[in-house]
């Protein structure tokens, strides 16, 4: 029995001096504290730009427009990316909208609010 307690001490020691030294002299890494850019998830991941440029409606509304939309109505980007609020600006494409839900659905939230701050930083 006092075998097992020493092996097991000894373990427990060893995986806790390997966690130390693997993480000595680094800062913590917290995925809240990551930076996140909305520009970069717009034209990458989100696939975004397939259907909205800045200035032009292409398939669905300019991101000037949206902005503008939202800003005005106080609307939450973020919670309609989520499915979790209607479309307020063009709810004619919502269809079409609906299959990239899988992709916003997918991030963060801190990647969420990147978006709607990008999004957001085309209004006038």
């Amino acid at each position: 029995m006092k075998k097992i307690f020493l092996l097991l001490l000894i373990v427990t020691f060893a995986s806790c001096k390997k966690e130390a030294e693997d993480n000595f002299g680094q800062p913590k890494t917290d995925e809240t504290a990551v930076a996140v850019s909305g520009e970069e998830l717009f034209s990458g991941k989100g696939t975004c730009t397939a259907c909205h440029l800045p200035d032009q409606k292409v398939i669905g509304p300019s991101i000037a427009e949206i902005a503008k939309v939202y800003k005005e109505k106080n609307g939450s980007i973020v919670a309609f990316l989520k499915e979790e609020a209607e479309p307020i600006v063009d709810p004619s494409q919502y269809e079409t909208m609906k299959t990239n839900f899988a992709i916003t659905k997918q991030m963060s939230e801190a990647e969420l609010k990147a978006l709607e701050e990008y999004i957001l930083s085309f209004s006038k």
